[in-house]
Order: C-alpha cells, then structure tokens, then sequence
C-alpha cells in the first residue's frame, strides 16, 4: 500500500531509476510531470484513479473494467479522469518515467500497455525487467535515446516521487487502486456496476 518514502528509499528509488538506462542519455526528452487529463475539462465531476503499474489488482481493474468505464464516461465527455501513478518499488517507478517519457499523448496508451501487460513485463526475473520496460517503450514508439534520457534522469524520478506522496497524502490514499470520485475516497478494485453507480451518484 502506499507509504511515505523514508530518505534512505527515496535515495534508493533515484539511483535505481538512473541505473535503468542502458546507456548515456543521448537526447534530451520533455517527459510529463502532473495529472494528465482524459476527458471533459469541464465537467464538474473529477474521478481520480491511484495505482502503481506493479499493483496485480490495478491491472485486473484494468483489463476488466476500464474500456466499458472509459467508453462510457471518459469518451463520451461525462467525467473528467485523472489517473496519478503510485510507486510500490523501482519498477513502478521506471515503468512510470517510461509512460511519461513520450509526453501528454502518449501517456496513457504507454500506461495502458504497462498495465494489461503486467503479468509478461513484470514476472521476468528481476534482472530483465528494466529490459522489458524500454521494450515496451520502443514498441510504442519511443526512441532509445529518449528512453536513456528519460531513465537517467534523477532530478525527474525525485520530482515524481515528491509529487506521488504529497497527493497521496492530501487524498489519504493508503491502497490501490483508489477511486477518488467528486472528492469522495473509495478504495479497492471496483466492478463496471459499481463504479458506474458511484460516478451516477456524483453527476
């Protein structure tokens, strides 16, 4: 569940995601830092999901339920949908620079990919999975040099760690996934049905 990072793991997550790269960055890249927002701007409603791309229960919520909720509220213009990245461990975290890397419209095709993908990229043995992470953002079109650039970036992996806690914090997010809808907090993987309802009650 997520947790404050202690300094000692805040260092370790830095360095981890500096390592991932396989060589020198080589171009610089315009990676995306904050919400990126999918949907209707303005609609009153906000629905907020929190999940770490290593959360099993994320990318069941993922695979299950997310296209008929997405068709249904996100493509239409119901809702406004933000979904904040939370980091479990360093492959998380390297798998979240990665979807950021291309920038605001690649992002959630990238996150997609990490999620419905999980049980192939993240069940490697721990020595390839950074691999398979870069091959999932070579597929999807991200350049090596961008992906080097991305991942050797320490000043970036610490602005997203501080940005992750200091949300979680603020919506008293202690699980995943979590569906902050209209303000209200309602943790746990969530059905069409029952996530339908929450979102009806709040439109």
């Amino acid at each position: 569940m997520p947790r404050p990072i202690d300094r000692r793991s805040l260092i370790a997550l830095i360095g981890a995601a500096g390592a991932a790269a396989l060589v020198p960055a080589a171009a610089h890249a315009e990676p995306v830092l904050g919400d990126v927002v999918l949907g209707n701007e303005d609609s009153p409603v906000t629905v907020i999901e929190y999940a770490s791309f290593t959360c099993p229960h994320c990318a069941n919520f993922h695979r299950d339920t997310w296209p008929q909720f997405k068709a249904a509220y996100i493509d239409t213009g119901k809702i406004r949908f933000i979904f904040r990245d939370v980091y479990f461990d360093r492959f998380g975290l390297w798998a979240s620079m990665t979807a950021r890397c291309g920038g605001r419209d690649a992002f959630y095709p990238l996150a997609d990919q990490f999620l419905k993908k999980q049980s192939v990229w993240a069940r490697v043995a721990e020595d390839k999975i950074g691999g398979e992470i870069q091959k999932i953002g070579r597929l999807n079109g991200l350049s090596a040099e961008q992906l080097d650039a991305c991942l050797s970036d320490q000043d970036y992996a610490k602005a997203l760690i501080t940005t992750y806690q200091e949300n979680a914090e603020a919506d008293g997010v202690t699980s995943t996934p979590t569906f902050i809808i209209d303000g209200e907090k309602h943790p746990g993987n969530m059905d069409f049905d029952t996530l339908a309802a929450l979102v009806d009650a709040a439109l």
